[in-house]
């Protein structure tokens, strides 16, 4: 009886292609007044969007690492230039972020000050001559115009945009833009709670690998330190490279190869510890070895195959662990010949709503939740058991994908 584990949760992915449409439709809103001012009615819609897009394209990157004075110096200019500002000033309260355009010495330090009733209240503002003009008769900048920018209803800063006047059109335009920007900071807070979820789920997995596993490893070792050193010392470095691997500088990738390496060396401790009750295979196609794989991804399916398969009445058990290639994917899975599970209870478990025994499950909600959530729902894993009959557990992972490298 097959079980796949399908669960489904909001994709950033998701959010960040509605963001950039939306980014878009501003930008050429945006364009088009812009281009009635300086070149007439006669500049086309497509030439409007592909340059939208273009500006875009360049401050998107910046504001994705958050609110900062590098971002803010990164995306000013392409603001500026989106705006056909005379200045654009980025502040975060406390300090002007950045200043694009003329009169940084003249106007910069204000911009503070005229952003301030923004943060306050979250209301746009202009900002008039008598507030804003300096006494260089060339100076084209006489007037402010405010904007909020914000992440999740909180006003973290502002943008404002400075030049000869405060038409309608360009307050507006500057509104859309604050819009904008602040769904791109949203998005950079997006990543960094994935970024510190993540990191909690990798301690999480951690704090799983057993700690009898650890004590029963280094009891079986010190056993053959008198009948037999040489392989003492030999299980001694494949503890040490086991450990070195699971408790790592935390990284989300890895590359098939590494992680088949310390499920080798695993695989060889517990062999010890067992003996010939516990049989194991390993078939890897030399072709997905290099093949990039969420960190500990593959080697809490083999522990639990080993720690929640096996009965003490059997005389032997068996895992196999199967990697081939598949086109654009590497087709993987872990099966056992062990007691099985219940799929209504294994279910129950991957979806939260079941209680583990004595933690059986747990590694594979973990590893299907990170899958998802790396490669999309479709990429979760597929698991076939009933009791007594074992379990295989498969999962595809494609050879590409943008932005996941191995660390």
């Amino acid at each position: 009886m097959a079980h796949m584990a399908r669960m489904t949760l909001p994709s950033a992915l998701d959010v960040a292609g509605s963001t950039v449409l939306v980014a878009a439709t501003i930008g050429l809103c945006v364009l088009r007044h812009r281009g009635r001012a300086r070149r007439g009615l006669a500049a086309s819609a497509e030439e409007a969007a592909f340059a939208t897009l273009h500006t875009i394209s360049q401050a998107s990157p910046a504001l994705r690492t958050g609110l900062n004075p590098a971002s803010a110096r990164k995306a000013a200019r392409h603001l500026r230039s989106l705006l056909g500002a005379e200045a654009i000033a980025v502040t975060d309260g406390e300090n002007v972020l950045a200043w694009e355009g003329a009169g940084q010495q003249a106007h910069a330090a204000a911009s503070l000050d005229h952003g301030a009733p923004v943060l306050r209240d979250g209301r746009p503002r202009v900002i008039p001559p008598d507030q804003v003009a300096c006494a260089d008769p060339g100076c084209r900048i006489r007037v402010g115009m405010i904007a909020p920018l914000t992440i999740e209803g909180r006003v973290v800063g502002t943008l404002a945009a400075y030049g000869p006047s405060a038409r309608v059109h360009r307050v507006r335009a500057l509104g859309e833009v604050a819009r904008w920007f602040s769904g791109q900071l949203e998005l950079a807070e997006l990543d960094a709670s994935r970024a510190r979820l993540a990191e909690a789920k990798m301690k999480a997995l951690r704090a799983q690998i057993s700690p009898h596993f650890v004590y029963n490893s280094l009891t079986t070792i010190a056993s053959f330190v008198r009948t037999n050193p040489e392989r003492a010392r030999d299980l001694l470095l494949d503890f040490a490279d086991f450990a070195r691997y699971s408790f790592r500088t935390c990284r989300e990738f890895t590359t098939l190869a590494e992680e088949l390496r310390s499920i080798d060396r695993y695989l060889l401790l517990e062999r010890a510890r067992f003996g010939e009750r516990l049989r194991f295979t390993v078939e890897i196609a030399p072709e997905v070895l290099p093949v990039t794989v969420p960190f500990l991804s593959l080697q809490p399916l083999v522990e639990n195959a080993i720690r929640h398969g096996m009965e003490a009445t059997r005389a032997t058990f068996w895992v196999g662990v199967v990697a081939k290639d598949a086109g654009a994917e590497a087709a993987i899975s872990v099966e056992d010949d062990g007691v099985g599970m219940d799929p209504e209870r294994l279910r129950a478990i991957l979806a939260g709503t079941g209680v583990p025994r004595a933690e059986a499950g747990i590694g594979l909600a973990n590893v299907d939740e990170r899958m998802r959530q790396v490669y999309g729902d479709d990429y979760g894993l597929v698991i076939e058991t009933a009791p007594g009959a074992g379990m295989k557990v498969k999962l595809r992972v494609p050879k590409y994908r943008p932005g996941v490298l191995p660390g």
